[in-house]
């Protein structure tokens, strides 16, 4: 069995939908495998991460809610008084998953920019009254209180290429008892097909996802990566893109897809390896790994099928 990774890794949604769930929720990291993200690459308004061609972490929730026999009230859209509306009456029956927010918008966070910068977030909101919204966020925030108006400016902020304004889930019902690795084993052919391109639903051209986008970065560390590309990888990309490549290593092993495990686990180890190199400016290094990386994309597919 791979050595499971602990530790902090910005798994907002994953973990804010376990807390939604709890108790019956499984753990973080087979959460964010349903989702579908660890199978794929592609550039999203410019930048590289680490998930398939076409999905966003919208996407992905309603895919693992579904494996995991779960049904719930999705909502979007109105006026900033009606979505308020509509989240307090939702945390009278339960926490409600909100997300997207604009994380340059969470003043509680003492990085924070309190400017918007189109980073998406996800939280657990436990209560609204007049005045403030309680939730525990998982970035570290237990119990975070921001004032309504503070949240809303977060929550309204239009998010590229994810859900729009004022996007909740609510009144969660679980339909059938599904287990995780259930769900998992349930989740593979839709993961076969993020990583063929079949779910892709876009029209962007090829290079911007899969083996392709991974050589396109291969070709821009070398050429030299703008500041903004290179914080954004060294930041987050490359963190939660390897955390995702390890979990989906550990929870194939789980379900007797060795195989595949295996391939998972050499690409997480291959994701890895950049972080040194990108900070260090051994671009050289980085490069390489890169370039194995995105050979193995349909290694992967090919151990799937």
């Amino acid at each position: 069995m791979p050595t499971a990774f602990q530790g902090a890794t910005p798994y907002c949604y994953a973990n804010s939908l376990a807390m939604v769930l709890d108790p019956d929720a499984p753990p973080p990291s087979a959460i964010e495998v349903l989702t579908g993200s660890p199978f794929g690459a592609q550039f999203e308004g410019g930048l590289p991460y680490f998930d398939p061609l076409g999905w966003n972490p919208d996407l992905g929730l309603d895919q693992a809610i579904g494996l995991l026999g779960w049904t719930c009230r999705r909502t979007t859209g109105g006026t900033a008084a009606e979505a308020v509306g509509r989240l307090r009456e939702a945390t009278g029956q339960g926490p409600v998953l909100v997300g997207p927010v604009d994380v340059g918008l969470l003043l509680h966070q003492p990085w924070s920019s309190g400017t918007a910068n189109g980073g998406d977030h996800w939280v657990a909101v436990l209560g609204v009254d007049d005045r403030t919204v309680l939730f525990h966020d998982p970035a570290g925030f237990p119990f975070a209180t921001l004032p309504v108006d503070a949240f809303v400016a977060a929550w309204q902020e239009q998010l590229p290429d994810c859900a729009g304004p004022f996007t909740m889930r609510s009144d969660f019902r679980r339909n059938e008892q599904v287990d995780a690795t259930t769900a998992l084993r349930r989740s593979l052919p839709a993961a076969l097909g993020w990583l063929t391109g079949q779910h892709s639903g876009t029209s962007r051209p090829s290079k911007d996802g899969g083996a392709a986008a991974v050589e396109r970065l291969a070709d821009d560390v070398q050429t030299g990566l703008g500041g903004r590309t290179l914080s954004h990888l060294t930041e987050f990309a490359i963190r939660v893109g390897t955390g995702r490549l390890a979990d989906a290593s550990l929870w194939l092993a789980e379900i007797g897809e060795i195989r595949a495990s295996e391939v998972a686990e050499r690409q997480a180890r291959l994701l890895g390896s950049v972080q040194y190199g990108l900070v260090v400016g051994d671009t050289r290094s980085a490069a390489s790994a890169l370039r194995q990386l995105a050979t193995g994309y349909d290694e992967l597919g090919a151990a799937l099928m």
